[in-house]
């Protein structure tokens, strides 16, 4: 479900918005974390799960991690953690790549095909980023796991980010105020994050995408192509990191 689409505009952000502030305080985390889960698994279903594991691996993970005592104990269930994050980074995205490279040695590894998670890298590092900063003592741990799932799996920045370290947001997590100051600030910053998603990148990717499709392009066309490429990658990230930030100020 893309940010920019009918879907997430006229249904899912209206309706969310409109229960998160009907809700009483304390039902707002788990709702926010229900619709989190409702936008993730839409275009990905399975791979839900595979997201919230993530997330529960580095809360139990951070529990550990806050009743060892001696250092190297420390260090060494951290390296763990750090393993087992990468790990599945590695079997979901790389895991081909490296067969193929292996092939080209004289093996004949058969490839996988596994499919791709929509966002993992992302929810991936941001569930790392938790384990990560509680043991260097730059946020305690929660003993709430249904936080750090909804830390992990916060709907804004999700599938494109931008990633979160848990102590920037460890306060808002659990004791935020909202303001309409905050709201008409996060209504603006997603407007400008959408204009520039819809009326720069995508038509920079219309002249992008006819200059590398023609055979016979110029050198000077080549170069419209390149450049208009560039501000269509730079537009598509700047924009949806602008609309990621006004959501979550809208919340």
């Amino acid at each position: 479900m893309l940010f920019s689409s009918n879907l997430f505009l006229f249904l899912f952000l209206p309706v969310v918005l409109g229960v998160y502030y009907l809700l009483d305080r304390r039902l707002r985390n788990p709702f926010l974390l229900l619709a989190s889960l409702v936008f993730y698994a839409w275009g990905t279903g399975k791979f839900v799960v595979m997201m919230v594991a993530s997330a529960l691996f580095n809360y139990v993970a951070a529990l550990v991690m806050e009743r060892l005592r001696k250092p190297m104990h420390r260090k060494l269930f951290l390296a763990f953690t750090v393993a087992g994050n990468l790990s599945v980074l590695f079997v979901y995205k790389y895991l081909d790549f490296f067969i193929t490279n292996i092939n080209l040695l004289g093996f004949s590894l058969p490839l996988q095909h596994i499919s791709l998670p929509l966002g993992i890298s992302f929810f991936t590092f941001q569930a790392m980023s938790y384990s990560l900063d509680v043991y260097m003592g730059r946020a305690k741990v929660q003993k709430n796991p249904l936080n750090v799932v909804l830390y992990v799996s916060f709907f804004p920045q999700l599938v494109a980010g931008p990633i979160v370290r848990y102590q920037t947001i460890a306060d808002q997590i659990q004791c935020r105020q909202e303001s309409f100051d905050d709201f008409s600030e996060g209504v603006r910053r997603f407007n400008i994050g959408f204009a520039k998603k819809i009326i720069l990148s995508n038509n920079m990717a219309l002249v992008a995408d006819a200059a590398f499709a023609d055979p016979h392009r110029s050198v000077v066309y080549a170069w419209m192509g390149a450049i208009a490429y560039t501000f269509q990658i730079f537009f598509d990230f700047s924009g949806y990191s602008d609309m990621a930030i006004g959501l979550g100020k809208m919340f």
